[in-house]
């Protein structure tokens, strides 16, 4: 309630205090079924950071088809076992449904998810340029989970195009679009002289501040699932070297990261 109040201010710190609910412990602990690198995989692990509630993170190594698919019926994450382990999948639901849950601590910790069609064209604007910059550095850096075996680097080239390629032609390796020739591709892409691009993001995130309510909620009104849904989006920015982050929207980065217990990768920044 404090945060929400202060957000709706008109004169705003940079950085809020936000205050972590008390620590949820359940016997089993709920697993969250997931790869590092996936915004979508990071909606849960951040909501129930921010509830503080306690949960096993599984990693799933990208190559690995059986394990989802025996639990869910198709590889596909995240996946969360904390009904009964009961696995459920999508993960705006999976954040919807812990919210509602008393039993992840009290109900309607975040705000609604609003129609933010301002965020919803900036993210649109930046697909492509995201796409170049981070996808070569997954796998390239070789350093997340689901990425520490060839097999499971591959699979990710694989099955992710590259900007410029069509999705079901990449996926299907149409036009000779070989694993090889993929590989090749990620390559040189990430050889590439990053600066031109790198440039364009920093300014894109100038733009982007200027949407962000406050260091610690992107509306106002406080937390909400606008925040679970962007935030998890600008973490995968920070695996990119140089990018200049705006002080608001960097302090949005941080604060979050902090009490949601969710790591940022400026240490392996490329």
């Amino acid at each position: 309630m404090l945060l929400r109040l202060l957000c709706l201010g008109l004169s705003l710190p940079l950085a809020l205090s936000l205050t972590a609910p008390p620590p949820v412990v359940l016997s089993p602990l709920p697993i969250v079924y997931n790869y590092d690198h996936c915004p979508f995989c990071v909606r849960v692990r951040l909501a129930l950071g921010l509830k503080s509630v306690k949960y096993t993170p599984f990693f799933l190594a990208n190559d690995d088809v059986p394990t989802p698919t025996a639990l869910i019926g198709k590889k596909i994450a995240p996946i969360f076992t904390g009904y009964d382990g009961v696995p459920v999948g999508e993960s705006m639901d999976i954040v919807k449904a812990i919210d509602a849950d008393p039993k992840y601590g009290a109900p309607g910790f975040f705000q609604p998810q609003s129609d933010r069609s301002d965020l919803q064209a900036w993210q649109g604007g930046v697909k492509e340029l995201l796409r170049a910059l981070q996808r070569p550095r997954y796998v390239a850096s070789g350093l997340m989970p689901e990425f520490q075996t060839r097999a499971g680097r591959e699979a990710f080239v694989s099955n992710h195009e590259l900007t410029g390629y069509d999705k079901k032609a990449w996926k299907a390796g149409e036009g000779g679009l070989t694993l090889a020739k993929k590989l090749r591709l990620y390559a040189e892409l990430g050889a590439e002289d990053p600066a031109q691009r790198v440039e364009a993001l920093s300014a894109k995130l100038v733009e982007l501040d200027a949407l962000i309510h406050c260091a610690d909620c992107c509306s106002g009104g406080g937390l909400s699932l606008d925040d679970i849904d962007l935030w998890s989006r600008l973490r995968s920015i920070t695996i990119v070297k140089g990018v200049v982050w705006p002080e608001k929207t960097r302090a949005y980065m941080d604060n979050l990261s902090e009490l949601g217990d969710v790591p940022l990768y400026d240490a392996m920044a490329m």
